[in-house]
């Protein structure tokens, strides 16, 4: 009866031992196909991002820019811009917009000298300076651009 215990015994050690050893292996294959998925937790991915955000801007030498941006989900945009209090007249661009590595800003292909880049979060994007940084301060409320059905 002592043998029988014994061998049994061991026998389930060893099936322990390779399941470790086993599950070991796999932990270590899934952990290198994990670090090389994309990010599910940014804007491109986890966003409903599509669709048109409207905002009045600062701007210099007029009462605002009244902003419209209108996002396709495959990569094509629409910028219309008014200059309130100077001229009723509407500038608009289009093109295609790209997304930077991180997934959480586009920038609108086709404008230079302006403004391009635009954070995007849920239901609002936020309007970069020249730079690509967001801008702080007392004014910076006003650079968000609110997604409208």
């Amino acid at each position: 009866m002592d043998r029988f215990i014994f061998c049994y015994i061991l026998g389930i050690a060893m099936f322990l031992a390779g399941c470790d050893n086993s599950a070991r292996n796999g932990n270590n294959q899934n952990a290198s196909e994990v670090q090389n998925l994309p990010d599910m937790h940014n804007a491109r991915i986890a966003l409903d991002f599509a669709g048109t955000y409207q905002g009045v801007v600062p701007c210099a030498d007029c009462e605002g820019i009244h902003t419209t941006l209108i996002m396709a989900a495959e990569g094509k945009y629409q910028l219309q811009t008014v200059y309130l209090g100077k001229s009723e007249q509407v500038f608009e661009e289009t093109g295609n917009y790209r997304w930077n590595e991180a997934g959480n800003t586009i920038t609108l292909e086709g404008i230079e000298n302006a403004p391009n880049q635009y954070f995007v979060s849920e239901n609002m994007v936020f309007q970069l300076d020249m730079e690509g940084n967001r801008i702080a301060g007392e004014l910076a409320e006003r650079y968000i651009l609110r997604k409208i059905e």
